[in-house]
């Protein structure tokens, strides 16, 4: 009787023993994160693949008609979730400087194009027969005898008839 006893007593120190080292295990492993702490959700906008890009003078969007077409680009771009992005025209003010700021443009695939300023209206209006699958829109000027160039007039409704331009091109996008 006493061997089992001490058998019975041994086998349940070592039952403890495995309890007691299985629990330890598992306190210490590594949870599915690494041990990390758990990664926030994204705050990052998903855009859809439509690129509207803005070329407009030396002032950039600082002030003006420029600014409130920016304002209207950005505006769109919540609604459409389209990326936005400008190209001042540096130095000499004129179109034949303003066509390789409008051609980096192209180079980057802007998908839709809107110029503010007058030589730079005057090049996109003429790169627009050329360049069909790109949309563009004029404020303050240029022609609309292109079916791919929408005329915006500068005033002050300029941000609400750009956020609405943009809209619709980017919806003859998808």
């Amino acid at each position: 009787m006493r061997s089992l006893r001490g058998r019975t007593v041994a086998l349940a120190a070592g039952g403890v023993a495995v309890a007691a080292a299985v629990a330890v295990t598992v306190g210490f492993l590594p949870s599915q994160n690494g041990g990390r702490p758990p990664i926030p959700d994204t705050r990052a906008r998903h855009y859809v693949d439509v690129d509207a890009c803005l070329l407009t003078g030396e002032r950039g969007i600082s002030g003006g008609t420029a600014a409130a077409v920016w304002q209207g680009m950005q505006e769109a771009s919540v609604k459409t979730h389209a990326r936005v992005s400008y190209e001042q025209v540096t130095g000499e003010q004129s179109t034949g400087n303003a066509r390789p700021f409008l051609n980096s443009l192209f180079q980057r695939s802007c998908d839709v194009v809107l110029a503010v300023g007058r030589p730079e209206v005057a090049v996109a209006a003429q790169a627009a027969p050329t360049h069909r699958k790109v949309g563009f829109v004029l404020v303050g000027g240029g022609s609309a005898a292109v079916s791919n160039v929408t005329t915006v007039s500068a005033g002050d409704g300029v941000r609400a008839e750009v956020a609405g331009a943009v809209e619709r091109a980017v919806a003859g996008r998808d």
